[in-house]
């Protein structure tokens, strides 16, 4: 599937980023740790978001077979999930998500909306 990402679409999701952090840095932090997780194991950035987002991850299935591993970051998407401060986040990814979940969390990460400016295939 191929996503475009116009400049203004990135600044505003960047700015709701920041404001989230401002004003809700717990749940924030959280996200940004399930970010880092799924980039440290390997999985795909539109597999971890459709986890979070109770969506169908099936064509984004992550290639680790190690069940021990699915279970820790499955249990850390819940942990997310179970925060009273959750469904703030879960409405600005809702909001954004046409962005793609791979920019939402380059952004999170603080990468310039500059550089995810135009197309991005999504796997």
């Amino acid at each position: 599937m191929l996503t475009t990402s116009s400049y203004n679409q990135l600044k505003n999701a960047q700015m709701a980023f920041e404001k989230l952090n401002a004003a809700k840095p717990s749940i924030y932090r959280k996200f940004i740790n399930i970010i880092k997780l799924t980039r440290q194991l390997q999985f795909g950035y539109q597999y971890m978001g459709a986890l979070i987002m109770d969506e169908d991850p099936g064509e984004f299935n992550s290639t680790s077979k190690d069940d021990y591993v699915l279970s820790v970051y499955y249990r850390e998407i819940e942990n997310l999930k179970t925060d009273n401060k959750f469904l703030d986040l879960k409405q600005l990814l809702k909001t954004y998500k046409q962005l793609s979940y791979a920019n939402i969390s380059k952004l999170a990460l603080g990468e310039k909306p500059e550089a995810l400016v135009g197309p991005t295939l999504v796997r």
